[in-house]
């Protein structure tokens, strides 16, 4: 009862420990190093398709042709007409990464429409600003929305109804990265606008005469996980608006791709940091090439939800904390690895397949229990030894302790086990007359060396010594651990004692004119054995049954110098001892007639 009342709080203490754990990785405690982490194992580097081109509004363009601030759009507007200029090889989109928003020179305005809209071929820029904004619902109450457009960026007219639009948005996470993309975003009257590289993508595969592109998987607020094939610049060719202006690259590099054309200079703040390089910056234009370059492979990722993912957390760190208690330091350090490693294996297997987990909390929650659990089972192990020490130190050999700390303390638990054992009872016959004779310090310093005898010889046979009773003794052999030839072992400590106390008892006749003997019992059968008492006051390590009395009942009726054994020990041993029968002459308390009853003679 006693152990399985202690398995069940010991699992009850895992579950508690598993759901507190899990609980803080729900509270975002490891969110930032996590998303760190997660970038640095998922995005990884692969080349791009050749599809996209990028055209720098670059360090080059600016010391060529000015200052950005003091650029016309007719600057904008010859750059458009030189990727134009041939009619067998123009580009299949041109997209401007910059927004035009509201008219400055007529001539200028004019120009640009009428280059970006000769062709059809070119995308131009939007953008949209975010705030929050009270938001009447279908029942007519009244709740915030913290995501609302509240002011909207578009190309001035003409521009605008020479081009497509996107929008080019970037949003960046908590910790400032940029790692998702909106794929679009609603305006207060409900028109719906598309992001720059979804536009761009879309206008791409049309004129390829391709399927239109298949939308990736977003959230709530409509973004979606960027797989960046590149860090920053990999797009970048070192192609220059005032390359295309010079004429040093023709228009023919350029055919059927798409041209992105936007800032690539420090100066022009047009850059973030990104999942796919958190020390160099990206500019924008790059961030938007990596996204088309995803949207044209459709090479999507979504990322799971924490729901699912802290549920899978709490079954691995019950699984971890059930493995790691009490293991050797070999057996835990496998399955930490195991564990940690399946954990970062199978991340990587599912984002192969579209999915993103969290990366650390699974290893960080299994590395925990592991140190932890290596220390606490330390703790555990000193207590232990300590325990079974205190337990046994004056009843069994130091060699049975040793084992019994190797194995475990599962043997000794409160309730005791029912177990087969060798008892023997050994009494020192004539030691009441003696002490008659004696002084009481005498008495006791004889009584003590027929203690120890017995002691010694039970310890050197690896038996069990349970009590003294005044002048006799219990011992037991089969527990608190299994013993081969556990009987055998029994009368061994019997025949010793006899032989003991004859050398012994010499010796007292020469000293004190006195002498004594040692009266012996030994059965073997069923017994239970294990701590017993009162748990509160009194707990004694004793073996108690019919066994015992049987042994106990041997040892009254055995004269001095004598073993007494039952017929069930000789059956044990069969022709390995020597023995007389006394058949049922001897009557023992308790037993019914015809309980054979033999005197050992020796062991051969």
């Amino acid at each position: 009862m006693q152990k399985k009342t202690n398995k069940i709080r010991t699992l009850a203490g895992m579950v508690i420990l598993s759901t507190v754990m899990t609980l803080l990785a729900a509270s975002g405690i490891l969110n930032r190093a996590d998303l760190a982490v997660s970038d640095a194992f998922y995005q990884s580097r692969s080349a791009s398709d050749g599809e996209i081109v990028l055209v720098g509004i670059d360090q080059k363009a600016l010391d060529a042709i000015g200052p950005y601030s003091q650029w016309g759009r007719d600057i904008i507007a010859m750059t458009l007409e030189a990727l134009n200029a041939s009619e067998e090889c123009r580009p299949a989109v041109i997209a401007v990464d910059v927004l035009y928003s509201g008219e400055t020179q007529a001539g200028a305005d004019e120009w640009l429409a009428e280059a970006a809209g000769q062709y059809g071929n070119v995308v131009t820029a939007c953008a949209a600003e975010f705030g929050s904004t009270l938001k009447e619902d279908a029942e007519g109450e009244y709740h915030l929305d913290t995501f609302s457009v509240t002011a909207f960026d578009e190309p001035y007219d003409a521009l605008k109804q020479a081009t497509a639009q996107g929008h080019i948005n970037a949003m960046l996470d908590t910790d400032g990265i940029l790692r998702h993309h909106l794929l679009g975003l609603r305006l207060p009257d409900g028109t719906g606008v598309p992001s720059f590289a979804w536009t761009v993508a879309e206008r791409y595969k049309e004129a390829c005469g391709r399927e239109p592109v298949k939308l990736p998987p977003v959230d709530a607020r409509g973004f979606w996980y960027v797989p960046f094939c590149g860090v920053p610049g990999d797009f970048d060719e070192s192609i220059s608006v005032a390359d295309l202006l010079s004429g040093e690259i023709t228009a023919e590099y350029f055919a059927g791709k798409i041209v992105l054309i936007g800032p690539y200079a420090a100066g022009l703040q047009d850059s973030y940091l990104t999942a796919a390089d958190h020390a160099a910056p990206m500019y924008g234009v790059e961030y938007q090439a990596n996204v088309i370059q995803a949207l044209l492979r459709e090479d999507y990722k979504q990322e799971a939800g924490d729901g699912i993912q802290l549920f899978i957390l709490f079954l691995v760190l019950l699984a971890g904390m059930a493995g790691f208690w009490k293991r050797r330091v070999r057996i835990s350090t496998a399955l930490w690895i195991l564990l940690c490693g399946g954990s970062l294996l199978a991340d990587r297997c599912l984002y192969a397949g579209g999915l993103v987990l969290r990366v650390l909390w699974i290893p960080v929650g299994v590395t925990l229990l592991y140190v932890g659990g290596i220390a606490w089972n330390y703790v555990w192990a000193a207590l232990e030894k300590r325990r079974v020490t205190e337990v046994f130190k004056h009843h069994v050999a130091p060699e049975i302790v040793h084992e019994i700390l190797k194995h475990g303390m599962d043997e000794v638990e409160s309730g005791g086990k029912t177990t087969h054992i060798a008892v023997l009872f050994v009494d020192v016959r004539g030691f009441t007359t003696m002490s008659e004779k004696l002084r009481p310090e005498e008495v006791v310093k004889i009584l003590n060396r027929y203690l120890t005898l017995i002691s010694e010889c039970i310890l050197r046979h690896q038996g069990t010594l349970d009590k003294f009773v005044g002048d006799a003794a219990m011992a037991f052999w089969g527990a608190p651990l299994a013993q081969e030839d556990y009987v055998m072992k029994a009368v061994r400590a019997a025949a010793d004692m006899v032989s003991g106390s004859r050398v012994l008892s010499e010796e007292l006749l020469e000293k004190y004119g006195q002498t004594v003997s040692f009266g012996i019992g030994v059965h073997v059968g069923d017994a239970v054995v294990g701590n017993i008492g009162c748990t509160k006051l009194r707990m004694d390590y004793t073996a108690i049954g019919d066994t015992v009395n049987t042994a106990a009942r041997l040892e009254a009726n055995a004269p001095g110098g004598k073993i007494y054994i039952s017929r069930a020990v000789a059956d044990a041993l069969g022709d390995r001892i020597r023995t007389t029968s006394l058949g049922g002459s001897v009557r023992l308390k308790g037993k019914q007639e015809g309980f054979e009853v033999l005197v050992m003679e020796e062991i051969i």
